[in-house]
């Protein structure tokens, strides 16, 4: 699993807990966007290493 994922869904789960305490839901939102994207691009980089294994 690539870091980027990891860390993706450590800012996704983060962003939640912001929302949800209500501590600054754009902030929180922001921040869980982020993760996702993060998440992506981990999934693609994973993808790409699994192709070129092939």
């Amino acid at each position: 699993m690539d870091k980027d994922r990891i860390a993706g869904s450590a800012k996704q789960v983060k962003g939640s807990v912001k929302e949800a305490i209500g501590k600054t839901q754009a902030e929180g939102a922001a921040e869980k966007a982020a993760g996702m994207v993060q998440n992506t691009v981990g999934g693609g980089k994973d993808a790409a290493r699994d192709a070129l294994k092939k």
